[in-house]
């Protein structure tokens, strides 16, 4: 039978799971300098002129080197992330996936005009943000400091993240984030809801990505 670690992780669903690994992953490779942050980051001229395409995909998995941010960071995002995927998305994982890749695209395109080389946070920040809002009731304690309702967590943890990092340009790059979630939470559950009357295209993965997932 799996003990400790693995069957922590057996835990976890398998969308959330995949993101926290390989972005452990990818920090302990920057770690062991088997890779640099600088054949990570994404930028339009690396991409796509000099055709370095996976950039498109490290910018999300690269949340910075080992450290205190690292771990508010993979806590924080595990943790909704999971919650989200096991309530909202409870056997739709293919869903979920959807939503994260449809976020991923729209950082993609915001990136040069924000000046933001990794995404892996902002990114983090749009399962957050979108938990929130569907459990706009749920009292939280942060740090055992202070408690406050779910719509305040985004946030607060944007302002904690500004302490950690010293600099408001962290914290941007995280509002960014919570700006994507609030569109994807408008038009999921009050647009879709109240002027379409049901789920879009933007709710629903296609096939290749069911298929992906096996949800055929």
């Amino acid at each position: 039978m799996p003990v400790g670690v693995e069957a922590w992780l057996t835990q976890i669903p398998p969308i959330t799971r995949g993101w926290l690994l390989l972005a452990v992953a990818t920090s302990i490779g920057v770690q062991c300098q088997l890779v640099t942050p600088l054949q990570l980051y994404f930028s339009v001229q690396a991409a796509v002129q000099k055709a370095e395409l996976w950039r498109g995909i490290t910018t999300f998995l690269y949340f910075g080197p080992l450290g205190i941010d690292f771990v508010f960071h993979m806590f924080f995002f595990m943790r909704y992330s999971r919650m989200l995927e096991e309530s909202s998305f409870a056997n739709k994982k293919a869903d979920y996936l959807w939503l994260l890749i449809l976020s991923a695209i729209i950082l993609l395109g915001l990136s040069p005009m924000f000046n933001l080389p990794f995404l892996s946070s902002p990114l983090a920040f749009v399962p957050i943000y979108f938990w929130s809002r569907r459990h706009p009731s749920t009292q939280i304690s942060l740090f055992g400091l202070i408690t406050i309702t779910a719509p305040y967590l985004p946030i607060a943890l944007v302002g904690f993240s500004w302490i950690l990092n010293g600099s408001w340009r962290a914290a941007a790059s995280d509002l960014v984030g919570c700006a994507v979630g609030h569109l994807w939470w408008f038009l999921w559950d009050v647009w879709g809801r109240e002027m379409v009357g049901g789920p879009g295209f933007w709710s629903q993965a296609p096939e290749p990505i069911r298929r992906l997932v096996g949800e055929e």
